[in-house]
C-alpha cells in the first residue's frame, strides 16, 4: 500500500487529476518525403532525451524514498548519457548542438510542463509513457538518415533503466485499486499530446496528403504503448 503521501490517515481518500494549466512494419515505412532535415531530427531527439534528464531530476528531488531515489537517478543518468551522444553526433555532422536545438526548446519545454503529475507517481508514469513511444517513434524515423540515422538507432535502442521505476508503479498499481484507476486517466490524458509533439516533427506540407502512410507508424506506436500499460496493469 502506498503511505508516504497520506501521513494524517484521513477518514476518506479521494485521488483526483490537477487540472490541465517494438514497431515491427513501422520501421519500414518510407519517411524520406515526410522526415525534416537531419539538424531538425537530431536537434528534437536531442532536446527530448534533455527533458527526459532535467525532468527526472526534479522527481529525485520530490520523492522521498532513498531506493526510490536511485532507481529514478540511474534512469536519469541514462537520459543525460544519451543527450550528450546525440549532441556529440550533432557537433559531428551539424555543427553548433545549441543551434540545433533552440528552435524546439520553447515547444518541447510546455510538452514537459504538461507531463509534470500533481504526484511523483504521475511524473514517473508520465516519463514511462511519453519517453517509450518518442524513442520508439524517432527510431522509425531514423532509417531515413543513412548513417546518421544507424548512430541515433544504435544511441537510442539502447536500455533506458526504467525497469526500476517501472517495478515501483506496479507494485503501486496492483497494491491500490484507486491509484490504479488515477493513473489509467493520467496516462490516456498523456497520449494525445504525445502523438502531437510525434507528428510535429514531419514535414507538415506533407502530412495532409500522405496521411495513409504515416498511419501505420501511429498504429504501431499506439499497439507498443497498449503492451507497455498491460504490463504495468493498467488499461491504456
Amino acid at each position: 500500500m502506498v503511505n508516504w503521501f497520506w501521513r494524517r490517515r484521513p477518514p476518506a481518500r479521494v485521488l483526483r487529476l490537477r487540472a490541465r494549466g517494438d514497431l515491427g512494419d513501422a520501421r519500414r515505412v518510407d519517411f524520406a518525403e515526410l522526415a525534416p532535415d537531419v539538424s531538425t531530427f537530431l536537434g528534437q531527439a536531442a532536446y527530448l532525451q534533455l527533458g527526459y534528464f532535467e525532468t527526472l531530476g526534479r522527481l529525485v528531488r520530490a520523492t522521498p524514498g532513498l531506493g526510490e531515489k536511485e532507481a529514478i537517478s540511474l534512469a536519469a543518468g541514462r537520459a543525460l548519457a544519451k543527450h550528450r551522444r546525440l549532441v556529440d553526433l550533432i557537433r559531428d555532422r551539424v555543427g553548433d548542438p545549441t543551434d540545433a536545438m533552440e528552435p524546439f526548446r520553447e515547444q518541447l519545454d510546455e510538452f514537459r510542463g504538461k507531463t509534470i503529475g500533481a504526484r511523483p507517481r504521475e511524473t514517473m508514469l508520465a516519463v514511462l509513457i511519453t519517453a517509450g513511444m518518442l524513442d520508439d517513434f524517432y527510431l522509425a524515423l531514423s532509417s531515413s538518415y543513412g548513417e546518421v540515422g544507424r548512430r541515433v538507432e544504435r544511441i537510442l535502442g539502447e536500455s533506458s533503466d526504467r525497469e526500476q521505476i517501472e517495478e515501483i508503479l506496479r507494485d503501486t498499481i496492483s497494491s491500490d485499486e484507486e491509484w490504479r484507476d488515477l493513473l489509467s486517466m493520467w496516462a490516456r490524458r498523456l497520449v494525445g499530446d504525445t502523438l502531437l509533439v510525434a507528428r510535429s516533427a514531419l514535414v507538415p506540407e506533407r502530412l495532409a496528403t500522405d496521411e495513409k502512410r504515416i498511419e501505420p507508424v501511429f498504429t504501431a506506436l499506439m499497439a507498443a504503448h497498449s503492451r507497455r500499460m498491460d504490463e504495468l496493469g493498467l488499461n491504456s
